[in-house]
Order: C-alpha cells, then sequence, then structure tokens
C-alpha cells in the first residue's frame, strides 16, 4: 500500500528570517552591477597595461625576423599567431561581461514575473559575467606574455649566418664570412680565424651558402 506523504505548513517566519531575506534580494538586485563594474575597470586597467607594453617597444631591437635563425624565427611566428588569437579571444570576453551578451531582454518563462524570479535571472547571468571575465583577464594577460616572448626572441635570439665569400688565388681557396676590406685586403672569418686575401691575387671569388669543408690559406 503506497503511503500518504502529507505537506503541512512550516513555522511562521521570524523578523531575522525576513531580515536575511530582504537582504538577499538587495543582495542578488545589486550583483550584476557590481560584476558589470568590475569588468569595465579589468577592461581599463589591462588597456593600460598593453599600452605601457607598447611604449616599451619605443626601446628598439631587432625588428627583422627574417634575420633570425631557425628555429627561433618560426618560435616567434608561432608566438604571434598565438598572441593574436588570445588578445581577440580575450578582448571578446571582457567586452562580454562589461556590456553583456548583445540579446534582447527576455522574461523568465514558468514563473510569475516576480522580483525574486527577475532577480534569479539576474543572478544567472552574474555568474556567466564572472566566467567570461576571469576566462578574458586569463587569456589577455597570455597574450601579453606572449607579445613579450615574440619580441624577446626577436630582440636577442641568434642571427642567420651572413653570406660566404669563396676566393680562389693561386696558393689555394680560403671561404668565410666577410667581416670588411681595406687596403687591398679582404678580412674573411673562417673556422680557423681571421684571414686577410689579397685581392689582386684573386683569380675568381663567389658567394656561396656553405663553404667547402676544408679551406687552404692564400
Amino acid at each position: 500500500m503506497t503511503p500518504h506523504w502529507r505537506v503541512r505548513p512550516g513555522p511562521p517566519g521570524s523578523p531575522a528570517d525576513r531580515r536575511a531575506a530582504r537582504q538577499t534580494r538587495e543582495l542578488l538586485a545589486g550583483e550584476l552591477s557590481r560584476a558589470r563594474e568590475a569588468a569595465l575597470a579589468w577592461r581599463n586597467g589591462l588597456a593600460a597595461l598593453f599600452a605601457g607594453l607598447l611604449g616599451f617597444g619605443l626601446v628598439k631591437g631587432r625588428t627583422d625576423v627574417g634575420r633570425l635563425a631557425s628555429p627561433y624565427d618560426a618560435l616567434v611566428g608561432g608566438a604571434l599567431l598565438l598572441c593574436l588569437l588570445c588578445g581577440t579571444l580575450g578582448a571578446l570576453l571582457l567586452l562580454r561581461a562589461a556590456h553583456g551578451a548583445p540579446a534582447g531582454v527576455r522574461l523568465p518563462t514558468g514563473v510569475p514575473a516576480t522580483a525574486t524570479a527577475l532577480h534569479l535571472g539576474d543572478h544567472m547571468e552574474t555568474r556567466r559575467t564572472v566566467r567570461a571575465l576571469t576566462r578574458g583577464v586569463a587569456l589577455t594577460i597570455a597574450c601579453g606574455a606572449l607579445l613579450v616572448t615574440a619580441v624577446a626572441l626577436t630582440w636577442y635570439g641568434p642571427e642567420k649566418d651572413g653570406p660566404r665569400i669563396l676566393v680562389r688565388t693561386p696558393s689555394g681557396v680560403v671561404c668565410g664570412e666577410p667581416v670588411r676590406t681595406g687596403d687591398g685586403r679582404l678580412l674573411l672569418r673562417t673556422d680557423t680565424g681571421e684571414v686577410a686575401v689579397r685581392l689582386a691575387r684573386a683569380e675568381a671569388l663567389a658567394a656561396v651558402e656553405t663553404c667547402p669543408p676544408v679551406s687552404s690559406s692564400p
């Protein structure tokens, strides 16, 4: 036999209960606006941070990524791509947190449009706002870190090896990186040190990507 459950009214609310309910409604009524104000403050603060990073870019270093040796050039390109993605997603999330989703206002369905129901809708929107704000801040900070990493690699990464000059003389072949010319001599930096070649004795000069395994003195 199925038991019958009888629902009975609870005890009447005390002044403390009514005071707690009123405070809860007041907190729910203002939490969305407080979350939006926090999102605006974070957005302005992060914008100031990136303005400082751009100002730091006035301290010039190497600017040509093509001069970086492999794989540093690829690392810089990947860091800049990730920086763009994180910055875009972070900006969208911060805008979502500060101004809400681009949608019209909807009244709750299935329940009367009372103050409690409206506050419940605001509470859910506040949770979404805080979640968007947290993710937006994390992505924006990641964007800044990736940007600083890319700049650091561009400035301090090793350069590509310069072109090599191969000089053929009657006494042999010299190959190395050109350093300077003067007084009819070409100074080359070879694997064994710097070698000065007299241009008047040169039979042929050629630009090469890499030097032969063995080079003899002029």
